[in-house]
């Protein structure tokens, strides 16, 4: 057990799907895991661990924004030996041609700051995924046919953004969307050695001004869960 985890020793799987939303992470556990079972309900964040085609896998809710993240994925990493970490969220459009629905694997994230910019101090360190991971992912996506789109994404701190010139120089530099949580994700991951990316689906459009309802978000997550499932195990 850790501060924010009351997972027993073992009862979390190497690999390690993080959505943003604790029920999300429910509703992924129960739609695609055989034999999934509860292992953390500390401050409501829940996580299940089961199997997916007979390999382990949990899937544990990350909070919103990279603080919450950075707990999550620090004591899942370093006191539970997560060896593979993929975030599975949403996302919202900055380029003309990338339609709601469409998956975004992020290459790399670009951010304003992340709680591990104090280690850095004046380095701008650039995170980045996995290339086995995003590789895999990219099959994955292909195959099924769904419209899919990599290359670098924002990682915002902020959700209610008035940045407006923000925007429309990320848009200008080809960044394909933004959410906030996978610089520091990738960050982590390169201090602990380990696997992660993010696979997101967009579920609203800076440009067009698009956006799914809450149910859509639901039923459009599918792809990106089978995908995420996928990569880590290819």
């Amino acid at each position: 057990m850790t501060v924010h985890i009351g997972a027993k020793p073992g009862e979390i799987a190497e690999t390690i799907l993080m959505p943003g939303d604790p029920l999300r992470a429910e509703w992924a556990a129960k739609t695609f895991l055989d034999n999934a079972v509860c292992v953390n309900r500390v401050r409501g964040m829940l996580g299940y661990t089961g199997t997916w085609r007979g390999h382990r896998v949990t899937i544990h809710g990350s909070g919103m924004g990279m603080p919450s993240l950075s707990i999550y994925a620090n004591e899942l990493i370093r006191d539970y030996g997560a060896k593979t970490v993929i975030r599975i969220g949403s996302a919202g459009a900055m380029q003309a041609n990338i339609g709601l629905r469409d998956i975004v694997l992020a290459m790399s994230c670009s951010s304003l700051s992340t709680p591990s910019r104090g280690i850095f101090r004046e380095m701008q360190f650039a995170p980045c995924a996995d290339y086995g991971l995003l590789a895999a992912a990219h099959r994955a996506a292909l195959a099924r046919g769904v419209p899919t789109h990599v290359g670098g994404i924002y990682s915002s701190d902020v959700f209610y953004d008035e940045r407006d010139d923000l925007n429309a120089q990320l848009m200008r530099h080809g960044v394909l969307a933004v959410e906030m949580e996978a610089a520091e994700l990738y960050t982590l991951a390169a201090r602990y050695g380990v696997r992660a990316l993010a696979v997101l689906t967009i579920s609203d459009h800076l440009i067009t001004k698009e956006e799914l309802s809450a149910a859509d978000r639901q039923s459009s997550f599918a792809d990106m869960v089978e995908i995420a499932l996928e990569a880590a195990f290819a």
